[in-house]
């Protein structure tokens, strides 16, 4: 435990402390988010806001996990490597958009095109290396099965539709991260809680592992790494939290496309190597009711030519036109995903019990 301890202090000290030197080094250098022109009249006020910040979430990450390992003098996995190169890969992509928009003085960074690409050769990379590096019981950090609680035995699926399948969970994960980015820390917290949510999930994992249960039955876990799993949960949980100081309302930083396509893809990762991919529809259950906003907006606008489900979309834009406070709509999202991850967790505990 004591590596988990020491990644999650770490990565928390690291943004709370490491994000204070990031703003005034990416105000100097005039770095600030350009705001819509048709969104909110009430975002307006934050145009030069510093943005990028998801670059201190990935530095504390790694650093956190290196340091961990080091203090504790324990040797790196595969899936963690894996997870973390999912994490800063798409991390890349999220900086490439960010700076465009910067150095262009525009809202729209990467053609969607060439965003698409980026994302799509990072997540093709890595469902390659996970299906790799089977442990001494042969099993690899992903499956070629669907999960939810465990891997699906009816729900196997070739190598080609598994790299369809692991590139589809990450887009949706980190794209759902991305349109959950639009309010001051409306994102970070929400990941705090689901990253914490799959440190408990890796750690109970470890505890039930079929690999290190001494007696282990019918009930055990066949995944591979889990306890480094949780490291890296941790430190994700603890960076998205320190990183909460500054990003809370007002806003001093914003976390950028940087950081939510970043997140958005290490949620990917922990589903796929915890073998609960579609628990994190529950799990990330904001997350999802984000991304459907925008796209029954999107199809009722054309289905409709021209008519509207909501005022704006995302959804939290919609209340925002109805005169909620920016605090408010962050509160109470606040709660639904604190809702959807207890339910997540207690969906995930029932099963183990029940022995179904």
């Amino acid at each position: 435990m004591k590596t988990i301890v020491f990644a999650g202090a770490m990565a928390l000290l690291s943004t709370l402390l490491g994000t204070r030197l990031a703003i005034r080094v990416l105000v100097r250098r005039g770095y600030g988010q350009l705001i819509r022109d048709d969104g909110p009249t009430s975002h307006h006020v934050k145009r030069g806001t510093p943005t990028m910040g998801g670059l201190v979430i990935i530095a504390a990450v790694l650093a956190a996990y290196l340091l961990s390992h080091l203090i504790t003098w324990t040797a790196p996995s595969a899936s963690a490597l894996l997870v973390l190169f999912l994490f800063t890969g798409l991390g890349v992509v999220g900086f490439l958009d960010d700076f465009i928009k910067i150095s262009k003085q525009r809202s729209l960074g990467l053609r969607s095109k060439a965003k698409i690409a980026g994302q799509s050769i990072v997540a093709i990379i890595f469902a390659l290396l996970a299906l790799q590096f089977p442990d001494e019981r042969g099993i690899t950090p992903a499956s070629t099965f669907i999960s939810f609680l465990r891997d699906i035995e009816w729900l196997h699926l070739p190598l080609v539709l598994v790299i369809i399948w692991v590139m589809l969970l990450i887009a949706a994960a980190s794209n759902g991260v991305n349109l959950t980015d639009g309010l001051d820390g409306l994102a970070a917290g929400a990941c705090v809680m689901i990253f914490g949510a799959y440190t408990l999930v890796n750690i109970w994992q470890y505890n039930q592992s079929c690999a290190y249960t001494a007696s282990a039955g019918p009930k055990c876990y066949e995944v591979r790494d889990p306890y480094d799993l949780a490291v890296v949960a941790v430190a994700l949980a603890g960076a998205c939290f320190g990183f909460l100081w500054w990003n809370a309302e007002p806003a001093k930083i914003f976390m950028g496309d940087t950081g939510s396509l970043s997140l958005g893809g290490a949620l990917a990762g922990m589903a796929i190597f915890t073998r609960t991919e579609l628990l994190l529809i529950i799990l990330g259950g904001l997350l999802v009711i984000e991304v459907m906003s925008v796209v029954l907006q999107v199809s009722y606008f054309k289905l409709t030519k021209g008519k509207r489900i909501f005022k704006m979309s995302p959804i939290h834009h919609h209340f925002e036109l109805l005169n909620w406070a920016q605090v408010t709509i962050v509160m109470r999202f606040w709660i639904i995903a604190g809702l959807f991850v207890a339910g997540g967790l207690g969906i995930f505990y029932a099963e183990w019990v029940s022995g179904a």
